[in-house]
Formats: C-alpha cells, structure tokens, sequence
C-alpha cells in the first residue's frame, strides 16, 4: 500500500516536473542578484 503510494508521488512524470520547477526557482534566484539598472535611468 505505501509502496504504491511512494511510486504515485515520485514518478517520472512528477520528477521531471519538479526539476523543471527547480531550475526555474534557481534562475530566478541567480538572475535576480543583478540590479536591473535600465529601472533607475529616468531618475
């Protein structure tokens, strides 16, 4: 029974969903250290 559940929860269909996810939240992170500076120019 749990052993079934488990295989639900992490198949392959689910495992690549969540890396997708978790490259998406990495870029996000890494590429918001850069200060967007074309924001500030009219100021």
């Amino acid at each position: 029974m749990m052993r079934k559940l488990l295989q639900m929860i992490f198949s392959r269909e689910n495992l690549l969903a969540l890396l997708l996810c978790l490259i998406l939240i990495g870029l996000t992170v890494f590429s918001a250290d850069a200060t967007p500076t074309w924001i500030y120019q009219g100021f």
